[in-house]
């Protein structure tokens, strides 16, 4: 996630559980850590798997050069293996293509990037003024990555995960933290801020700003919006678009789903 990547994919899926059984039986609807950059303060709970993937379309132009990257699969799978700690595993399959003039060069690049292996660790829950927090962290190996999308160094990040309910309808979510690694040796901070609208029971949408601040390099800052659709209470849909505040992405859009699989 503190990664930008790319789509235009549709995936589909089946739910094993209608709507009105999950009301019925008082289940907590989907909490995810997509579609925005802004990781959930939450994590699934002891026993409970959840898959969370979909795809990305990013374009980025400058001095007639256009590069165009899509990132098929984003899967991000979380474990609980306590009621307050989850196991997360990713991993993405990209594609880049260059064109010059509007013409597109042969030199197409596509593989695997480096696998996401992390843990999220419930702090504290939310208590008035206190917000609920959340730990997290990964490590992304090199030798994990295909040739063309291998960095020179191994990634690791962290950060603090915090939201705040600001009425029945709307919260705010943000993170704070750092990285190390991928193709710099230099450490950078991350941030996110993502505040979030319930339109229905079903439909919600947010708006969140986001970026990075490398030691010795300009700070990077983005924005992004989307809406999310709650088929079932372990089902959801989503959709997003975007662009960078600063140099280096002119579009981003994406589409994705996450689904629940509950302990028995």
């Amino acid at each position: 996630m503190s990664r930008i990547k790319i789509i235009l994919v549709i995936l589909g899926i089946s739910s094993f559980s209608a709507v009105s059984q999950d009301n019925q039986n008082n289940v907590d609807a989907l909490v995810t850590d997509r579609p925005d950059a802004t990781e959930a303060s939450s994590t699934v709970g002891k026993g409970v798997i959840q898959f969370e993937t979909g795809g990305l379309y990013e374009s980025f132009e400058f001095n007639n050069i256009k590069s165009e990257s899509y990132t098929y699969n984003t899967m991000l799978i979380r474990y609980g293996i306590l009621d307050n700690v989850e196991l997360r595993l990713g991993w993405d399959f990209i594609e880049g293509t260059t064109k010059i003039n509007n013409t597109k060069l042969d030199n197409v690049t596509s593989g695997l990037s480096p696998l996401l292996l992390g843990l999220k660790i419930d702090i504290t829950e939310e208590n008035g003024a206190i917000p609920e927090i959340a730990l997290i962290g990964h490590v992304f190996p090199v030798f994990s990555a295909s040739a063309d999308y291998r960095p020179e160094y191994t990634g690791v990040d962290f950060r603090l995960s915090l939201s705040h309910t600001l009425s029945e309808k709307s919260s705010l979510g943000y993170n704070i933290g750092a990285q190390w690694g991928d193709d710099s040796a230099e450490a950078a901070a991350i941030y996110t801020i993502a505040y979030g609208y319930s339109i229905s029971d079903k439909l919600g949408m947010y708006a969140e700003l986001y970026g990075d601040l490398p030691e010795d390099s300009k700070a990077n800052h983005y924005w992004d919006a989307g809406l999310t659709y709650l088929v079932s209470n372990d089902l959801q849909l989503d959709t997003y678009f975007g662009t960078s505040i600063t140099q280096g992405q002119d579009l981003l859009l994406g589409l994705g789903l996450s689904y629940r699989i509950r302990k028995i």
